[in-house]
């Protein structure tokens, strides 16, 4: 196996937004593949979550061929001969929303969690929305099963526990508050529809928006409470 060079790593977490649920509204999409620092990036799109589902597939194209990348797309139902070396290739890997546990089952099958391991590693931008936000982390809030919200363990790439479309479903705060407040999950942070979280080398540094008046949340527990602090964005409009 060839050395990875170490480099920068990136993950842009989403908790909504982004070309699947805004595509008139492309700015996180946009601040994605100016990461890179390339003129043309290569993006390759992650549908698992979803299915790989066709429509999904074709927004991504669609809204990414008006922007200035080379778009692709991975369907683990028609892999490519080398999942590694296809992943390699590429500048961004872009993770759709769906189900988290699906989507977690299946890479570990095909050892596609290795696989990006190694390309984060590498200094390729790891990003995604809902499910494809959620997967980075310690833990996360998921629908994936019937009819609730409930704790699911993902990659760990980054420390802690995570919950998105915090504003733009209704269960998502309350739930989030009770798992915690329960121990059941980790502290963490949460992220309204429109917004983004952008990990380097594990850090926090930036909070983006493609909306107005949407945040992100820290959310601790101190003395059996759950404490929330609001996270103001640098809004990209």
């Amino acid at each position: 196996m060839k050395r990875i060079e170490k480099m920068d790593t990136h993950i842009i977490a989403m908790g909504g937004g982004g070309f699947s649920m805004e595509p008139d509204n492309l700015l996180i999409d946009e601040y994605i593949l100016a990461q890179t620092g390339k003129d043309r990036p290569k993006i390759c799109f992650l549908p698992t979550a979803s299915g790989d589902a066709d429509g999904y597939i074709e927004r991504f194209m669609r809204s990414f061929e008006t922007l200035s990348c080379i778009p692709t797309y991975l369907s683990l139902y028609k892999p490519p001969r080398s999942l590694e070396s296809f992943v390699m290739e590429q500048d961004i890997i872009y993770v759709g929303g769906g189900n988290t546990k699906n989507l977690l089952a299946l890479w570990k099958e095909w050892g596609l969690d290795a696989i990006l391991y190694r390309a984060w590693k590498k200094g390729i931008v790891l990003a995604g929305l809902s499910a494809g936000s959620i997967c980075w982390f310690e833990e996360g809030l998921t629908d994936s099963f019937p009819d609730k919200i409930s704790p699911i363990t993902c990659l760990g790439f980054l420390r802690g526990s995570h919950c998105p479309h915090y504003d733009g479903e209704e269960a998502r705060r309350p739930a989030f508050h009770h798992y915690l407040k329960a121990g059941t999950l980790k502290e963490g942070i949460a992220a309204d529809d429109g917004v983004a979280l952008h990990y380097i080398n594990g850090k926090l540094e930036n909070i983006i928006s493609s909306r107005i008046n949407t945040s992100a949340y820290s959310l601790i527990l101190k003395d059996g409470q759950v404490r929330e602090e609001r996270l103001n964005p640098q809004f990209l409009g």
